[in-house]
């Protein structure tokens, strides 16, 4: 399938594949091994929570930081 057959489907149909390819690729994590990096910065986070260092958002104000345009 090329770049310009996806461009091409219907919106329900480009979810439906994305559904049934995170179906797919989530169905044995066994296969796939997080970089070490993933690790420590997990452990960086939850050290400045612990400190009371890292804010944190409810879902309606993340999800509108996650929507606001790039600077």
């Amino acid at each position: 399938m090329s770049v310009q057959e996806i461009q091409q489907m219907p919106r329900q149909e480009k979810l439906r594949l994305m559904e049934l390819l995170w179906s797919d690729l989530s169905r044995d994590d066994s296969e796939f091994e997080s970089p070490a990096w993933h690790g420590m910065a997990l452990q960086e986070t939850a050290q400045r929570v612990a400190e009371g260092r890292e804010p944190s958002l409810d879902w309606e104000q993340a999800k509108a930081r996650l929507r606001k345009p790039a600077a």
